[in-house]
């Protein structure tokens, strides 16, 4: 099963399979393995000070066609909402060294290749301690991942993106300067931690504008369904009542989160589903959310996605439009946004080499009528490399 299969090995940093006959995909996947294996300039499990040395990124690139309707830019009323284009979705390079046997040095950067500014901000600069399994430290500018989408690297979603409901709950920023500690006691798992909102810059911020705090408590009841994943996580953010103006690293004004997510494989098939809910400050309205998402494997590369996604606030512009139309309509907030996508991911070198397409459908009501509703398709094909 390429979800399950993949899911579980890109844990342990490991390929998932590969699509072609049995001698070519052996040829293949060793040429792949070395390809990335070369990625680790430096590696000797026996030197004492520094046991690897490695180039870290990802590059992502979207085609984007889009067809809707919503009040553009500049106008009054509805109007034909139209893209079709190209776009470099991200592209990260960064570097992370082993060091003594426990610690991790992690450095990685946007950059924008389409800009005349190339780099764009530090996202992981920290440094990381093992104690062992119950026990993992970082300290630095790191994911502060929460909610079901929130929690997953961009390398390893199944959908071409986030869905609205990590755009809406989550701090789609990420990358948060704190201290947190991580780690698994038997089925049980956990992460806590501490983060700077500070004035948002392309490095650490200013330190001046209060903390957000993460507790996320998961349980994994693989063993006992006899399945291959299911993992129940409930995960709980603090977040100090801070101005946003100027933008803070923690960007949503909502005083607390909670969201209870459930991912479920076995075989062929597997589901992951979310409950969210927002408590909004400083004009936000109070937010509620759910996703579903099942997907099917009709061979071990070949992979089909369907998802479901709801987000309603209790006030008027509570919720954002997400993904590429937010940049197209004028107001892009509502009060009610709808979301149904269905793709397909083919699995080159699982997840660290694939091609993702998906087909959506989004709906935002806007009961204030002023300029947030949109309904309309899009279509986006991405390119996924990781290394």
């Amino acid at each position: 099963m390429v979800a399950g299969k993949v899911t579980a090995v890109s844990l342990f940093g490991i390929s998932g399979p590969i699509c072609s006959a049995a001698g070519e995909a052996d040829s293949f996947h060793d040429l792949c393995d070395e390809a990335w294996g070369a990625m680790a300039f430096y590696k000797n499990e026996d030197n004492p000070v520094i046991q690897k040395f490695a180039f870290t990124g990802r590059f992502q690139a979207d085609y984007i066609h889009i067809e809707g309707d919503g009040v553009v830019p500049g106008t009054v009323g509805k109007q034909d909402v139209h893209d079709d284009d190209y776009n470099t979705r991200r592209l990260r390079v960064g570097a992370k060294a082993s060091l003594f046997n426990a610690w991790t040095l992690h450095v990685e950067a946007d950059l924008k290749p389409d800009e005349d500014e190339v780099y764009d901000r530090l996202t992981d600069a920290y440094i990381g301690w093992k104690h062992s399994d119950q026990l993992n430290v970082k300290l630095g500018k790191q994911s502060m991942g929460f909610t079901l989408d929130g929690a997953n690297s961009s390398k390893e979603l199944l959908t071409i993106d986030r869905s609205n409901v990590a755009n809406n709950l989550w701090f789609s920023y990420e990358y948060l300067p704190g201290i947190s500690a991580s780690g698994k006691y038997g089925n049980w798992r956990y992460k806590a931690g501490v983060f700077s909102q500070g004035g948002e810059d392309k490095e650490f911020g200013d330190f001046d504008a209060g903390y957000s705090m993460l507790t996320s408590v998961g349980y994994d009841f693989s063993g006992a369904l006899s399945a291959e994943e299911a993992l129940l996580t409930l995960d709980y953010v603090y977040n100090e009542k801070t101005e946003s103006d100027p933008a803070l690293f923690s960007n949503r004004s909502l005083g607390q989160i909670a969201s209870l997510n459930f991912r479920y494989a076995a075989d062929d098939y597997g589901f992951r589903t979310e409950v969210a809910y927002g408590d909004g400050y400083l004009g936000q309205p109070d937010l509620w959310a759910f996703s579903f998402m099942p997907y099917y494997d009709f061979t071990p590369c070949l992979q089909g996605v369907l998802r479901y996604s709801y987000v309603e606030s209790d006030g008027d512009n509570g919720v954002r439009l997400t993904g590429y139309e937010s940049a197209m309509v004028s107001k892009a907030k509502g009060d009610e946004c709808h979301e149904l996508y269905a793709g397909l991911n083919y699995y080159i070198y699982g997840h660290k080499l694939k091609v993702q397409t998906g087909l959506s459908y989004m709906e935002m009501r806007d009961k204030a009528n002023d300029g947030g509703a949109y309904d309309g398709f899009s279509w986006i094909t991405g390119f996924r490399l990781s290394w």
